[in-house]
């Protein structure tokens, strides 16, 4: 079953998560905010090339595949936030000369990918049972023309504002572990929107808490 959570106080878009919904990766998880909607998949721990094996930890590698053609250079990018979010948060070193995958579908795109990105990414680790020493989740922030600060932005909303944040924010101290930005603004509203973040960030991760609680209370 899809859960669906709405908001209050921070706005958000209303999000749903369906967790194993495939049954060949060793983690699944599909995520939406608002009309934004995202497929994840883990596979691993597995045998490693010999050219990307780390002697120390698990080598992880984030792929995002569009809904046509190839990969483009601001996807590539978004790979690299993910990934580094990822290392951020996974106990690597419990799985080392290992290779860990990550692949990202994206299903529709409607504003705050990256974000929907992050927090789909999150869903399927926890859905592969691989040790994490915290959660995490994506939060974007959008600065409109007149300074107001939008959260969880739409497409049209994004393209109308000056400034687009992203950030990554852990489940333990709410602590800022991936930014992503694009545009003009001043370190007052950087810092704005990072504890706007922090405040979304728990509606975010009581979400993670309530979809997991009612599937293993299916389940048992």
């Amino acid at each position: 079953m899809m859960e669906v959570c709405g908001s209050s106080n921070v706005t958000l878009r209303e999000f749903g998560c369906e967790q194993s919904l495939l049954s060949r990766p060793d983690g699944s998880a599909s995520f939406i905010q608002g009309d934004t909607s995202v497929l994840a998949a883990t596979y691993g721990p597995a045998e490693v090339k010999v050219s990307k094996e780390i002697y120390d930890r698990a080598t992880l590698e984030v792929l995002i595949q569009p809904k046509v053609g190839l990969p483009s250079v601001r996807q590539r990018s978004q790979e690299q936030c993910v990934r580094e979010t990822c290392e951020a948060s996974l106990l690597l070193s419990l799985h080392p000369r290992s290779s860990l995958t990550l692949i990202l579908q994206l299903i529709h795109d409607d504003g705050s990918i990256l974000s929907c990105f992050l927090n789909a990414a999150c869903m399927a680790l926890i859905d592969s049972g691989l040790p994490m020493s915290c959660l995490f989740c994506g939060v974007t922030c959008a600065i409109d023309a007149d300074g107001q600060i939008v959260t969880d932005p739409t497409a049209a909303q994004e393209k109308e504002s000056r400034a687009v944040m992203t950030f990554a924010i852990d489940s333990t101290e709410r602590r800022v572990i991936m930014s992503s930005t694009k545009g003009s603004f001043s370190v007052h509203e950087l810092q704005q929107c990072i504890a706007v973040s922090q405040k979304a960030s728990e509606k975010i991760f009581q979400f993670y808490r309530d979809s997991v609680k009612r599937r293993y209370s299916k389940t048992l």
